[in-house]
Parts: C-alpha cells; sequence; structure tokens
C-alpha cells in the first residue's frame, strides 16, 4: 500500500507492466503492452499512473536519450548504460567513486543528494552484428 491511497486496477495493471519489462518501457511501450494484455485505459490514465508511480517510488522514471522517459521498476540506487546503435538500455551496479561525489561537491558547493550516470556505447550484440562491421 502507499502513503497517499491504494493501487487500482489500473495502476497495478501498469505497475505490473514495468515490473515485468527488461526494457525500460516508454509510456508507449506500457500502452501496447497493456492492449496486448486485453486492458484499454486511456492515454490520460497511463501517464497519470506512471507519475503516480514514480511519485510513490514504486519505480523509476529515468529520462535518458531522445523524448521519451523510459521507467524502470528496480528502484534502489544504480546506473545505466545505452547502446549507440540500437537503442537497448540495460543496468549498472558498480557505484561511482565516493572521492568523485566529494569532489564535485566542493567544486560546485552543491550537498549531492542523488545522482543518475547515464553511459553509453555499443552493446555486445551490436559489437559481434555482421551489419556493424559493414559500416
Amino acid at each position: 500500500m502507499t502513503r497517499k491511497g491504494h493501487l487500482t486496477v489500473q495502476r497495478k495493471a501498469i505497475l505490473d507492466i514495468v515490473s515485468g519489462a527488461s526494457d525500460h518501457p516508454t509510456a508507449s511501450d506500457v500502452i501496447e503492452r497493456l492492449k496486448i494484455q486485453g486492458f484499454n485505459f486511456a492515454y490520460g490514465t497511463v501517464y497519470n499512473s506512471l507519475r503516480y508511480l514514480t511519485d510513490e517510488g514504486l519505480i523509476r522514471e529515468l529520462k535518458l536519450d531522445g523524448d521519451a522517459s523510459r521507467y524502470d521498476a528496480r528502484v534502489e540506487e544504480h546506473q545505466h548504460i545505452v547502446c549507440v546503435k540500437c537503442g537497448k538500455v540495460d543496468e549498472v551496479f558498480a557505484a561511482p567513486p565516493a572521492d568523485w561525489l566529494t569532489q564535485i561537491a566542493e567544486e560546485t558547493g552543491y550537498a549531492i543528494e542523488d545522482q543518475h550516470f547515464v553511459f553509453k556505447g555499443v552493446c555486445a550484440a551490436c559489437k559481434t552484428s555482421k551489419r556493424n562491421t559493414l559500416q
């Protein structure tokens, strides 16, 4: 149960979609997956539910490359890496060096409360694909 209310049928269905996803879906992806499961929620309901679930700390909103936010059910501290060829998003659990965060805080005067790093590279599948070697 959450502090502001309860999980409605719509919120629970959306949370289940995000929790079961390994690809950090966009709102559009969530809508398509809901349709496949037989749900037909209004777009506003999906967007409002994603905002609610994010505000409640049940999912994380990721602002990565591109216009669309992506959603992640893993709320523990971690970073992300994005393939610049295919757009795949993976999770990174290596902690940033503590002295680096201290250095940034000292340089900027900020008290760092949260951090999120997005790494970019080429995933293993794209590195070994034949079309990659032709480019």
